[in-house]
């Protein structure tokens, strides 16, 4: 009655010339599925100086020299050691193996790591700074937002009197 029809197989595909062949892929090793997405990760290379204004929408990491102001909103900058910022920063994290001379506002947290310079104030919710770091200048911690003891009494409505 019915037969079944035979389906021809699809080619397989053939390695494109810049991946490594089937046979020197490590499989003894899956893949991990609970790995963080990659945050993409902009470098700014040790013989660049810029004069301007920084900004931009992803993690930046800093080893020349910029002089103005650097503003990544929601993003990670870290200064590397051959990196100098003459420049006001704000970004949500911000790692310093180098020097900053200007303020510094930080969402989350500012770390000052052992040869790392600033000179300027630093607002941020977490601060590090480590053993030999140079720090000159004032700390603000600013706290989270918490909502105030009025926003949770009920309103009250004497007895006896007309709410409305």
């Amino acid at each position: 009655m019915w037969t079944k029809q035979p389906q021809p197989e699809p080619p397989s595909p053939s390695p494109a010339p810049w991946q490594p062949s089937s046979s020197a892929v490590n499989t003894a090793t899956p893949a991990r599925s609970t790995s963080p997405t990659a945050r993409t990760l902009a470098c700014l290379g040790a013989t660049l100086e810029i004069t301007g204004q920084v900004t931009g929408q992803e993690d930046l990491q800093i080893d020349g020299k910029v002089e103005g102001p650097v503003s990544l909103e929601g993003q990670r900058l870290t200064v590397g050691r051959t990196g100098k910022l003459n420049s006001e920063v704000t970004a949500r994290e911000v790692i310093v193996y180098g020097k900053i001379v200007g303020n510094v506002r930080a969402r989350d947290r500012v770390e000052v790591k052992k040869d790392g310079e600033v000179v300027g104030d630093i607002t941020t919710a977490r601060i590090s700074v480590e053993d030999g770091a140079y720090f000159k200048g004032r700390i603000e911690i600013e706290r989270a937002k918490t909502p105030s003891a009025s926003e949770f009494e009920p309103e009250t409505v004497p007895v006896g009197v007309d709410a409305n």
